[in-house]
């Protein structure tokens, strides 16, 4: 099983979780601002609860094929540092610039992280929307920032772009020799 598998397994568990309770999952796992103090598990839980079906596939495929990609370029200790430390960034991002009233959920934030490492890493990774239509990575990317994420949770989005766009170029820098020991 690798990290990616895991991860999708844990968010399906909370899925089916939410679907038996989900007023009970959400308030308890889901993050809003104003509860942080009091649930501080939340800053990372909510990247694990989905708000419905097509929010988790549409994660969940993202993860997939992008996550895949990333843990084949990087291992598994740095995808695990860039999902998590890019949602957690994410999750800070939503704290610094959303509502405080509003519970954000969703994987989204670590995903923007997954896709801004490999738009600095393979900007010219051809992406196929719609599983036909040829596109660069990095224009996939910037669309979905403002196509996507100006009515859904922005902050986040942005949030775990930046960690992904700066760990991107450091792993860069790496891959190309330019850190030398």
């Amino acid at each position: 099983m690798t990290p990616i598998w895991i991860i999708m397994a844990a968010n399906l568990l909370f899925y089916i979780a939410t679907m038996i309770q989900r007023s009970l999952i959400i308030s308890t796992f889901g993050l809003t601002p104003i509860e942080l103090i009091n649930e501080p598990w939340t800053i990372m839980t909510n990247m694990f609860v989905h708000a419905g079906l097509w929010h988790l596939l549409g994660n969940m495929l993202m993860l997939y094929f992008f996550g895949s990609y990333l843990l084949g370029l990087v291992g598994e200790v740095k995808f695990l540092l860039v999902y998590f430390a890019g949602g957690l960034l994410a999750n800070v991002a939503f704290l610094v610039l959303g509502s405080d009233f509003v519970t954000v959920v969703g994987a989204s934030g670590a995903l923007y992280a997954v896709m801004g490492v490999m738009a600095v890493m393979r900007p010219r990774l051809k992406v196929y929307l719609w599983f036909m239509i040829p596109v660069d990575l990095w224009i996939v990317v910037v669309v979905g920032m403002l196509i996507i994420s100006p009515g859904v949770a922005w902050q986040a989005h942005l949030g775990g772009l930046a960690f992904g766009l700066a760990a991107g170029y450091f792993f860069r820098k790496k891959e190309r020799g330019v850190f030398r020991r």
